[in-house]
């Protein structure tokens, strides 16, 4: 597919091949996004991993320390004492049964992220088969079923993101705005790969983890890092 001038003159700055250190890597990938908007850079992390083993699956979520300057946002699935509280706390939405029959009913999905107390997913259960495609569905593993769902909600609301390994090991997460400076992005970096190493799943033995890190704007080339 022919790629547009702007895109082959941000290539043509990009050594495909080369580890760049994480500090050059976050300023090529700044120096190539030349969009009018303001580029999101995303993280995309290889890992060692079989994804057909459950014992190898890497999910979760993270809170970039410096944001990802984008607001998230997220409802919230609590009991009548809560709904206020998670509203105050960042939600656009928050309920129970009523907000249940909204989504299923009127088919709406103007949010990014669902978050769940315990006793509540005796309602959102029901909603498996319209947010579960989608990717919406609340999930322990996630941290979107919590048992503190307003302090979810505000942790969300303020950029926290969740991340799972795809079929091929990959993991892809915001890590800020092109707009960033070089500091604070690279902080978002590192502290992501950081947690990615920590929570290191038990079935993967042995040798390199993380095989490579590649940081790339939405309309920009990947620059391979060494984290």
């Amino acid at each position: 597919m022919k790629q547009s001038k702007r895109y082959e003159s941000a290539l043509a700055k990009v050594e495909l091949l080369k580890e760049y250190s994480l500090e050059d890597g976050v300023k090529l990938v700044k120096e190539t996004a030349t969009a009018k908007f303001d580029e999101s850079v995303e993280i995309a992390v290889k890992l060692a991993i079989d994804p057909r083993q459950a014992d190898q699956a890497v999910r979760g979520s993270f809170a970039m320390p410096n944001g990802i300057g984008k607001a998230i946002r997220v409802i919230a699935f609590v009991d009548d004492v809560n709904v206020e509280k998670a509203k105050e706390a960042g939600a656009v939405e928050a309920g129970g049964k009523d907000l249940a029959d909204k989504i299923k009913n009127e088919q709406w999905f103007d949010f990014d992220v669902a978050i769940a107390e315990p006793k509540m997913m005796r309602v959102v259960g029901q909603l498996g088969r319209v947010l579960g495609p989608k990717g919406l569905m609340p999930s322990p593993k996630a941290g979107t079923v919590v048992p503190d769902p307003v302090k979810a909600v505000a942790e969300f609301a303020s950029g926290k993101q969740e991340f799972k390994n795809d079929a091929a090991g990959n993991l892809h997460i915001i890590a800020g705005k092109a707009s960033f400076d070089e500091k604070q992005l690279a902080e978002n970096i590192l502290a992501f790969c950081k947690h990615i190493q920590s929570v290191k799943p038990s079935g993967v033995k042995g040798g390199t983890y993380i095989e490579s890190v590649s940081l790339a704007a939405t309309m920009g080339p990947g620059v391979r890092v060494d984290v």
